[in-house]
């Protein structure tokens, strides 16, 4: 298993970052987005709980990308407000460059603002071809999305008026 993880200071009270960090539509956006990261696709977020945020809330992403079908679920397993979330891949997964993921952020309050830490761990995908694509762009995959979630973050919450 692999771990990938950054932090950044943000501008903002604590409560507020782990606001918008719970919320998947907002950390998560830059896989709702077509970019050059996800070769102009995009995916589709569902909640599937009854709760959007705490221990139990669950979420499917869903779309393709280079043509392969994407498709997984994810649900929080740990969740104590405004300090901690933890989420993890549920289910079968349909994903190319990973079979399974626990992320997590951890947020504490720091001098002029809000220490946000984000995680990944992850296994590679089962089938040698995605093994592959996993050894060659999983890595920079994962900075690529802990980066984009605490910069879309910063941005959100640092907007000037």
């Amino acid at each position: 298993m692999k771990t990938k993880s950054k932090s950044i200071l943000i501008h903002s009270t604590p409560e507020k970052v782990f606001q918008q960090m719970d919320d998947f539509s907002k950390t998560g956006m830059h896989m709702s987005e077509s970019s050059m990261m996800m070769m102009g696709s995009k995916l589709t977020l569902e909640k599937l709980s009854d709760i959007a945020t705490g221990v139990g809330a669950s979420f499917r992403w869903h779309g393709k990308m280079m043509g392969m079908k994407m498709d997984f679920s994810e649900t929080v397993t740990k969740w104590e407000q405004n300090k901690l979330k933890e989420w993890e891949i549920v289910g079968d997964a349909k994903i190319i460059i990973m079979s399974w993921y626990r992320m997590w952020f951890e947020i504490s309050p720091a001098e002029n603002g809000t220490l946000a830490k984000i995680s990944i761990s992850y296994l590679p995908p089962k089938e040698w071809y995605y093994k592959i694509l996993s050894f060659f762009f999983a890595n920079w995959y994962c900075k690529w999305c802990l980066n984009n979630m605490l910069n879309d973050t910063k941005k959100n919450l640092e907007k000037k008026s």
